[in-house]
């Protein structure tokens, strides 16, 4: 075994898949690399892993990071002399119900816009790809030419092999026992030795949360994972198996919940069952110290309904005995997705762990930690990968409730408006329970629990798993957007995320964070800041409270991940205080938005859009900002959240509606206002979302070379808005949009516009879009769609706003 340097640039805990994968892209940067295995190279999830290799996700960034790796993997073996065995068999998912066929036309055209084939099925095509298989109760299905699987093992010994040929290196048996931080660096300590590093990273796999707590006297927070058990069956060998020209194509069922395929001669099941079990969280199922070859006793009885199932489809399956159980240990974010970036309030430390999925994500996970670390930003959008997206919510009692939710659905369909019910009420807002009686439904925004819309009638889940326009919600939603557009409406916004920046030189110091002019005393503005790429990094909106003292806000979800963007750099002489709890926040909107709150407030009600005062009510005093994100007139009142009881009843008695995010978020659509990482992405630089006149040629910042260069040349893209003429469907996010035979955009979101009385869709599109008509894709079908000449399609000129 080597021995273990004094020194390295960048430290990876855990020879996975993923810490090996990412040691093999930092090397080929050139970087100084070493990681460090407590057992052996793929001890732990990699080593029994399925190894199975989809491209398909219903997640942008997740398809991209799949597709990478389906690259590279074609590769990799030959690249590094290492031989893999990686077949690409293809596979066919099996769809049950129109909106399974739904989703599957969606990410078939992300897919295209990613430069991917994904073919559409019918019930014949799936027959003909796979004889074996039962087809009767089918709608139709899909193909992905590029699926498989690879040998777990072989693909992480081949990262190793090219990590080390560039120089990296690896040892094993080094398990970490400490961490520290000294003088600007990390000391990690091993039974080997001791060495220093820059950076490290945590790539352990379901030990990550032992790791993380070495971090936690360094700012760290443990992160939210759970060991979830997943079996996995291979029979016997089967001899039309072996006599086929051909492999069988994986089959996948999200329907059922299982895939299957051909493993040599035989088939391997793996079923995603409900009732899944959680191990290592019990005092009465304590974790072994050391858990690396090992795995769980069989327990078929829990997925014996899925083999049968299984059995159904192809009978084949159910020819032959059983060879041999694989139940082992796979770790689950709350979402499903893997924790890929900055570790949470650390410096120079990154996360990557968590991963379900860890073979098929490997590659492109190492990929966009090389980025994060030699970079300072991924090369695409990662913040559905970002550790930061789970605050301090994401205890431990959320992380098992909602890690064992979406395992028990793993293949469920996201409906736009179905929210699942497990990790619920985790930050509630003062007026939480009046809400409730007023037969709200709510929906979680970053842990806070807001309206979604508000309802008389019985609550029916179910009748939400749709993607139809006219679901239960619409008519609701309609009654508030009315009520807003006619009259007022009142919305609580509790949970933005808020911060207050003071102190002599606070002014200068933004300046020197932000592209766009900063507003004056009493006034408020949108701030922006760029990558160093020039793309988008942050929005917020600043108050200026006096010269030096400013609010600064920003998204719920966005606490964290801007939090640690203001503090970087922060002088000792400015004070940054986060605000967020204790403060409540409701938006009065609507022409008659000043008449309600005359009789509910003291305040000079005759200030200017965009300006700052403080108002009292109800005994309290408080920010009062004329904004409205509906695109009415309107204020937002900042007030401590013991004010709000008392001053959400006053407006409500003055005959304000109240109304909920959907019907805020249909608004704002007909308004043009961008939406915090739905149109506002770090795929989009601050010139494409048509920023160009706020953003100050003199300005510093970060990001201002390569906004210059981008300017030179001119963007690549534009942020418009769309009018499509759908047929009770809306276009998903990531839509592709055509002129003809040319696709020269995407949808980012889209919803129907109360107030237009038609579907608007926000686009980003080729610069040199054709005039003349375009279409949209909508679950597979075009649609003609108008391009608005403003991207405000409501109240263009603000008059509404200024009144």
């Amino acid at each position: 075994m080597a021995d273990l340097p004094s020194t390295a640039r960048t430290v990876i805990i855990g020879g996975g898949a993923v810490g090996c994968s990412t040691a093999y892209h930092l090397a080929e940067r050139g970087h100084e690399v070493l990681l460090l295995e407590r057992s052996e190279l793929t001890a732990g999830s990699t080593w029994h892993a399925a190894g199975n290799c989809p491209t398909f996700s219903p997640n942008w960034a997740v398809m991209r990071m799949q597709a990478y790796s389906i690259d590279l993997y074609e590769r990799l073996g030959d690249q590094v002399g290492y031989p893999i065995n990686y077949h690409q068999t293809g596979a066919v998912r099996l769809a049950h119900t129109k909106e399974r066929l739904r989703e599957f036309a969606h990410v078939a055209d992300m897919a295209r816009s990613q430069g991917r084939t994904l073919e559409m099925m019918s019930v014949s095509d799936l027959k003909d790809r796979v004889p074996w298989m039962e087809t009767h109760d089918l709608v139709g299905g899909l193909w992905d030419a590029r699926d498989g699987d690879i040998d777990p093992s072989q693909l992480t010994q081949a990262f190793a092999t090219g990590a080390r040929a560039k120089g990296a290196q690896i040892v094993r048996g080094a398990q970490v026992t400490s961490v520290t931080r000294e003088g600007g660096e990390w000391v990690i300590e091993t039974p080997k030795g001791t060495v220093r590093a820059e950076n490290v990273v945590n790539a352990a796999g379901y030990y990550a949360p032992d790791i993380a707590k070495m971090f936690l006297k360094h700012g760290g927070r443990m992160p939210p994972i759970v060991v979830m058990a997943h079996q996995y069956l291979v029979t016997d060998e089967i001899d039309e198996l072996g006599a086929a020209p051909e492999p069988m194509p994986m089959i996948r069922d999200p329907d059922s919940s299982y895939y299957l395929r051909q493993e040599k001669t035989a088939l391997l099941l793996g079923p995603y069952e409900k009732g899944g079990r959680i191990h290592w969280r019990e005092a009465d199922d304590p974790r072994p110290d050391d858990f690396s070859f090992q795995l769980f006793p069989d327990d078929l009885e829990r997925i014996e309904s899925y083999i049968e199932d299984a059995c159904a489809r192809v009978p084949l399956l159910g020819s032959v005995g059983l060879k041999r159980v694989i139940n082992g240990p796979i770790p689950y974010a709350p979402d499903g997705l893997p924790l890929i970036g900055p570790m949470p309030g650390v410096p120079n430390a990154y996360e990557a762990h968590g991963f379900t999925f860890g073979i098929i994500q490997g590659g492109g996970a190492g990929k966009l930690m090389a980025d994060w670390i030699t970079e300072g930003e991924t090369e695409w959008d990662a913040w559905s990968l970002d550790p930061r997206r789970f605050t301090g919510f994401a205890d431990d009692a959320y992380a098992a409730a909602k890690g064992k939710e979406i395992y028990d659905n793993e293949y469920a369909i996201h409906f736009p408006h179905l929210h699942w019910p497990e990790g619920r009420d985790k930050r509630l807002s003062a007026l939480h329970e009046r809400h409730q009686a007023l037969g709200a439904v709510f929906a979680p925004f970053g842990g806070w629990e807001r309206v979604h819309w508000y309802t008389d009638a019985p609550v029916d889940e179910e009748a939400h798993a749709t993607y139809e326009r006219k679901g239960p919600w619409f008519e609701c939603v309609s009654r508030e957007c009315k009520a807003v557009q006619e009259s007022a409406g009142v919305i609580d916004l509790t949970g933005f995320s808020r911060f207050r920046l003071s102190g002599e030189g606070a002014a200068q110091w933004l300046e020197g964070r932000f592209l766009t002019r900063l507003p004056k005393t009493g006034r408020v503005g949108l701030g922006y800041a760029a990558s160093e790429s020039g793309r988008f990094a942050a929005e917020m909106t600043i108050t200026r409270l006096a010269e030096d003292d400013f609010l600064l806000i920003t998204a719920a979800a966005a606490e964290w991940r801007d939090g640690e963007w203001l503090r970087q750099d922060l002088p000792d002489t400015l004070t940054l205080e986060n605000v967020t709890e204790g403060a409540a926040v409701l938006l009065v909107t609507g022409p008659e938005a000043r008449k309600v709150l005359s009789s509910v407030l003291t305040a000079d009600l005759s200030l200017p859009w965009l300006s700052h005062q403080r108002a009292e009510a109800a005994g309290f005093e408080f920010d009062l900002l004329r904004v409205s994100f509906a695109g009415e007139l309107g204020w937002e009142l900042h007030m401590p959240a013991e004010a709000a009881p008392a001053i959400f009843e006053a407006i409500l008695e003055q005959g304000a509606t109240p109304f909920g995010m959907a019907a805020l978020d249909a608004l704002r659509l007909e308004k043009g206002y961008l939406g915090w990482e739905s149109d506002l992405t770090t795929d989009v630089s601050l010139l494409e979302l048509g920023l160009a006149r706020r953003i100050l040629p003199e300005r510093t910042a970060r990001g201002a070379r390569a906004i210059a260069s981008e300017r030179q040349r001119g963007a690549a893209r534009r942020i418009a808005s769309l009018s499509v003429e759908t047929n009770g469907l809306d276009p998903a996010p990531l839509s592709s949009v055509w002129s003809g035979e040319r696709q020269v955009g995407l949808v980012t979101t889209a919803g129907w516009g109360h107030r237009v009385g038609g579907t608007v869709a926000i686009a980003l599109l080729d610069v040199e879009t054709p005039e003349g008509p375009l279409e949209v894709d909508v679950f597979g079908k075009r649609y003609p769609a108008r391009l608005s000449p403003t991207l405000a399609q409501w109240d263009p000129e603000n008059t509404r706003l200024r009144a």
